[in-house]
């Protein structure tokens, strides 16, 4: 099977890639040196040439506060981009997962959201997203819709780094406690993905490690994996200002993926300690 996987440089893609090749797949990973998903042109001519049988589109505009600005940057690469990419699948007959995101959701009340839940998105990042989900239920049938949250990897930037980062210099820090939600490990979430493009069942799902908690409790959680003594304080999500609007309630269910016979990610405290002993691996080699 050949797969062709977008923002291969990004967290997800590179670990999808890494997967695929363990499997015995074949997988070519792009970014967007490689290819510009905003010109439908050079999309339609390097996907026929290549003639993949599946596509695991990562790449997306991810900057969600500079996206309220760039909205014209965010909609030609989550909107444009995606559709461009699911037409020449269409036409190629090769299946197609695009990654979402919980920002479809406008993170009100308290309870998982579930597929079924209307969207409605917050933000001009999530707005996108919900487009580029759309495009692709119109344009080809043989898709999976995976709506992920808090994604953090080895090959790129993310949350628990920019905490290990900071708890070189501080000893206490702020972290905001009322957002609650699911952190994502890549390479968990790879395994899932190469797990499901092989498959035939389509449709949407929701896919996190899994448990709940708040940014705060992922922070003390990181830090108590690496060996810090750090003190975390829990604050509101108005004491910490951002350009975006973040949902308060990002918990998803994630029964949908155990009722079609695929297994759920493990525990996100046991995801944070493995990546955290892959980061200090990786200083000290």
């Amino acid at each position: 099977m050949k797969i062709l996987v977008t923002g291969y440089n990004g967290q997800l893609g590179y670990d999808v890639v890494q997967e695929g090749l363990k499997q015995g797949l074949t997988m070519v990973g792009i970014d967007r040196e490689d290819l510009d998903l905003t010109i439908n042109t050079d999309v339609e001519t390097f996907v026929r040439e290549m003639h993949p049988d599946a596509i695991i589109h990562c790449a997306a505009y991810t900057a969600v506060d500079k996206s309220e600005e760039d909205r014209e940057s965010c909609w030609n690469v989550n909107v444009s981009g995606t559709e461009y990419l699911a037409a020449i699948a269409k036409e190629i007959d090769a299946k197609f997962i695009y990654i979402s995101t919980d920002y479809v959701y406008d993170g009100e009340g308290q309870t998982p959201f579930v597929e079924t839940d209307t969207p409605n998105p917050q933000g001009y990042y999530g707005v996108t997203k919900y487009e580029g989900e759309k495009k692709v239920r119109e344009l080809i049938e043989k898709h999976f819709i995976i709506r992920t949250s808090w994604v953090f990897g080895m090959n790129g930037q993310n949350f628990i780094k920019t905490m290990l980062k900071l708890a070189e210099t501080r000893n206490e820090l702020n972290v905001v406690g009322d957002q609650i939600g699911s952190p994502t490990y890549t390479y968990d979430l790879a395994v899932l993905l190469i797990d499901m493009i092989q498959s035939e069942k389509y449709g949407l799902y929701h896919a996190s490690n899994e448990g709940f908690c708040s940014w705060s409790d992922l922070a003390t959680e990181s830090f108590k994996q690496a060996g810090k003594e750090i003190k975390v304080n829990a604050i509101n999500t108005e004491e910490y200002p951002t350009p975006a609007v973040r949902p308060k309630n990002s918990r998803m269910s994630k029964q949908k993926l155990l009722d079609n016979g695929f297994k759920q990610l493990p525990p996100w405290q046991d995801a944070v300690k493995r990546y955290v002993a892959e980061l200090q691996l990786e200083v000290k080699s």
